[in-house]
């Protein structure tokens, strides 16, 4: 099994992430989320797959996110429109985004690796 890891060399999280997958020798490709961020469609799928709410896909915490003031679109905008945003610029995805193609986990957190991907 090989994940697509979409991530941020820059991104402490994604760093983070990187180690695990490379301590517990999980094989994966890693997509740099900025230079190649994953289309509308693509994160269409990864959001069904996810089973988590699309607001969850949003680096809330970053400086594009606070800039465009997308924390009251959020609650307020469709799928179909958050899709549109997301798509448009990497730095607004929450990172990383791991998928084997019918999983998918977002942010990374120890315990949720360890059941997902282990």
């Amino acid at each position: 099994m090989s994940l697509s890891f979409y991530s941020y060399p820059k991104c402490g999280t994604c760093r983070k992430a990187k180690k695990w997958l490379e301590e517990e020798n999980i094989a994966f490709n890693e997509i740099h989320i900025v230079e190649t961020p994953p289309t509308k469609d693509e994160l269409k799928n990864l959001h069904e797959k996810s089973g988590l709410p699309l607001k969850k896909f949003f680096n809330t915490s970053g400086k594009k996110y606070r800039e465009l003031g997308l924390k009251d679109k959020v609650n307020s905008a469709s799928d179909e429109e958050l899709l549109e945003i997301l798509s448009t610029d990497g730095m607004l995805i929450k990172r990383p985004i791991t998928t084997d193609g019918s999983k998918v986990t977002v942010g990374f957190k120890e315990e949720t690796f360890e059941e997902t991907w282990k």
